[in-house]
């Protein structure tokens, strides 16, 4: 079995981790870096491809941060170091279900685990769900077996 702290991440999410990175320093909370995290993972691999299925865009449906700030209720970002923290759970999960590299299921998942409820208000935001998005994920898996 591959070490979590040694297996790759595939093309696609590499794309996802970097252009995090990027973005990352420039979040002003954390709801906001779990918005970066969507932004960028809506545009690649798997999980790319199911969130375009599901209809979810660049833009919010509907804003909230606006008032969320205005009424104080936005909490400290985590900083770059949930770049680190993210990938190390993602190579986990990878490294648990026998993968030769982390995938942008494993870095969603690792996503999901980081941020919880606030990235579940980002999926709402742009109409959908975890649960709807794991489910298409899941059918998705199955399909290609």
């Amino acid at each position: 079995m591959t070490d979590a702290r040694h297996i790759p991440l595939s093309q696609d999410a590499a794309l996802v981790v970097a252009l995090v990175g990027t973005a990352i320093p420039f979040a002003h909370s954390q709801e906001d870096e779990a918005e970066r995290w969507l932004r960028a993972m809506r545009l690649h691999g798997q999980v790319g491809s199911t969130l375009q299925a599901l209809g979810v865009g660049e833009a919010p449906l509907m804003t909230g941060g606006e008032h969320d700030q205005a009424e104080g209720h936005e909490t400290p970002p985590l900083g770059a170091g949930v770049l680190d923290n993210v990938t190390d759970r993602a190579a986990e999960f990878a490294t648990a279900r026998g993968a030769e590299n982390v995938g942008t299921t494993d870095i969603l998942f690792a996503v999901f685990d980081v941020y919880g409820k606030l990235f579940d208000r980002a999926l709402y935001l742009r109409g959908t769900s975890r649960e709807e998005l794991v489910e298409r994920l899941t059918a998705s898996a199955a399909a290609r077996r």
